[in-house]
């Protein structure tokens, strides 16, 4: 009974924990490009050159890409190091000891990262593309970078040479519920310094980037989808049997 509880009074406070770590930013929609072969192609070239130098993903190896219309040499070419294989899981030189003497933290592993972030404000792939376009400069940060979604977050911005530099407009408002408090509120990013890709083109790769960590969150996704539709399109050919036969058995029997 004690360990019931305790379990209770665990999952009770797992919503205040998140909120604690997270700001209650509003998420933003992430384009759903998980069909699109183009898009998993340039996502996986991003997280390989982006997010592989300090982020696993130990659960995917590198020639599950073939699903995504890449061949071995294209792979080997584009997307390997030096004494990397095809075969080989997704993982990292840097060790969990190195990671937290310069970190702080280990990076988390990224495998199944988009299922992870998914909740009420909505689902992984929203989260994800919400947080990569919600950084700005904070000088006050060790990194000296801060996010709108993740408050106080101990990466720093990776992708800033494409980004460019923001920095974030707060305005001071009365509280709606004590007019006498005021409330720190954000008003929207200013551009310092622009980066090598447009506002537009920088979406439009993290659209991509997290298509190919939705992706590779559940490789078999788009197959599970069509097996789904084949067994509830046989499945109802079995009901409508199942009823005509049971009207002719009483008809019968009447």
């Amino acid at each position: 009974m004690k360990l019931l509880k305790k379990l209770i009074a665990t999952l009770a406070l797992l919503p205040a924990l998140a909120l604690a770590n997270e700001g209650g930013f509003p998420l933003d929609h992430a384009p759903d490009r998980g069909t699109s072969l183009a898009s998993l192609q340039n996502g996986a070239k991003l997280f390989v050159n982006y997010c592989l130098n300090c982020h696993s993903a130990a659960s995917m190896r590198y020639n599950r890409m073939r699903d995504i219309g890449l061949t071995d040499e294209q792979i080997k070419d584009n997307l390997l190091l030096a004494n990397d294989k095809v075969g080989d899981l997704m993982k990292v030189a840097l060790t969990t000891k190195d990671a937290k003497e310069w970190f702080g933290a280990a990076p988390p592993d990224l495998s199944v990262i988009s299922r992870a972030k998914s909740s009420e404000a909505g689902t992984g792939p929203d989260y994800l593309y919400t947080y990569l376009r919600s950084y700005y400069k904070d000088d006050t940060r060790p990194t000296g970078w801060n996010n709108m979604v993740y408050p106080n977050v101990a990466m720093p911005h990776v992708l800033w040479e494409l980004q460019g530099v923001r920095t974030a407009k707060f305005v001071e408002e009365h509280d709606a519920h004590d007019h006498e408090k005021t409330v720190h509120k954000f008003a929207g990013y200013e551009q310092v310094k622009p980066g090598t890709m447009s506002a537009l083109e920088y979406d439009n790769n993290i659209a991509d980037l997290v298509a190919y960590m939705g992706w590779m969150a559940e490789p078999a996704q788009a197959k599970r989808k069509q097996l789904g539709v084949i067994v509830l399109l046989f499945l109802s050919l079995l009901v409508f049997l199942a009823w005509r036969l049971n009207a002719s058995y009483w008809k019968e029997v009447k």
